[in-house]
């Protein structure tokens, strides 16, 4: 299977360097997390990797095919922003027939959480609804690879368990990079989790390295892991 490949991504804002030779691979079936302080890169690195957002360097590759902008990465990669991307004035049952195939389009309208939204206006939904028919638009893309930029945003807990359980479902068929700032949900989706800092991208190796980093106090590392 083609794998996703990251490399060489270097990004400057104002002579501050924010991204140094960032490198990060995936493969299908592989749920890889990436955390980091807010404001150090990570929603940058993922909108590069997209093609939204211009880059001193980059070189992102998905089996052999070279991805310099969104449309050479169209039906291979695909992308969930921070922000609410639906229009809002379109009913939730006639966006899912526009956005998705017909293959995967009954499987969204059937779902337990949005079959009750078909004929309410995106306008009209909660932060919540959007986010989960969000998220379920981009998982039932035909992209093979997801980046997912904070998916709990949001999201009630109920409906963070349930995302989580749907993502660790979905991937056996799909490559993907997650991040949110609810570190706890990301480390409990991912199979690994990379560490962003100094605009240096580190894989870590045990959650107690989240100390070290500075990421979490020891006090709160014993709270949550022990």
């Amino acid at each position: 299977m083609k794998k996703l490949h990251v490399d060489s991504i270097t990004k400057s804002y104002n002579n501050k360097v924010l991204l140094s030779d960032i490198f990060i691979s995936c493969e299908i079936g592989e749920i890889k997390g990436l955390l980091g302080r807010n404001g150090c890169g990570k929603s940058t690195l993922l909108k590069i990797i997209f093609g939204i957002e211009n880059s001193d360097s980059k070189f992102v590759r998905i089996g052999d095919k070279v991805i310099q902008n969104v449309s050479h990465g169209r039906g291979l990669l695909n992308y969930l922003p921070q922000e609410n991307f639906l229009p809002s004035d379109v009913r939730v049952k006639s966006l899912i027939t526009l956005f998705l195939s017909k293959e995967n389009r009954n499987i969204v309208l059937e779902n337990f959480y949005v079959k009750p939204l078909w004929n309410k206006k995106v306008k009209h939904l909660s932060g919540g609804e959007k986010r989960i028919i969000e998220i379920l638009l981009v998982i039932h893309s035909q992209a093979k690879y997801l980046l997912l930029d904070e998916p709990f945003n949001g999201v009630s807990p109920l409906m963070v368990d349930y995302i989580i359980a749907y993502i660790k479902k979905m991937k056996i068929d799909k490559g993907i990079i997650i991040t949110d700032h609810d570190y706890e949900n990301v480390i409990k989706v991912s199979d690994t989790v990379s560490f962003l800092k100094d605009g240096y991208l580190k894989e870590l190796k045990d959650n107690k390295q989240l100390v070290e980093l500075g990421y979490l106090t020891t006090a709160t590392y014993n709270a949550v892991f022990t």
